[in-house]
């Protein structure tokens, strides 16, 4: 068994890297196209909303390509971060506690994208690509 999980590590930590740009590809589409869920009236692109979106948008689309893998990982990590504090801690308190603030989700990609930011990429990625040639 630990052969076969040592092996899939680096695998699964591509997996990983598609699964959480893909969910976080999905939050800045539904704020600009309003594909999954619902757009934002009248969403101005300097607003925090709007560049919360792009953020999303571009940090997404490269984490599923795995292009420029540790510098999107390392702002998305940044940004969620800053998504929790200010959309979570800041308006309903309680810093310590994300399941009674709503910010379990922001708190996860987090992590998520820290530990992206320190793994890199994986193997499954335009990054390994470049780097193989």
């Amino acid at each position: 068994m630990n052969d076969t999980c040592t092996t899939w590590t680096p695998r699964v930590l591509s997996i990983l890297r598609i699964v959480a740009g893909y969910c976080l590809l999905w939050h800045g589409t539904s704020k600009y196209f309003g594909f999954p869920g619902n757009a934002i009236d009248g969403l101005q692109i300097f607003s925090m909303m709007g560049i919360a979106g792009l953020i999303e948008l571009i940090a997404g689309i490269l984490l599923i390509i795995g292009l420029f893998t540790r510098g999107a990982a390392f702002v998305a990590s940044g940004f969620t971060a800053a998504a929790y504090f200010i959309g979570h801690v800041a308006s309903k308190g309680m810093l310590l506690f994300p399941a009674m603030n709503g910010g379990e989700a922001a708190v996860l990609f987090c992590f998520v994208f820290l530990y992206i930011f320190f793994a890199g990429p994986g193997p499954w990625s335009v990054d390994a690509a470049r780097r193989k040639s």
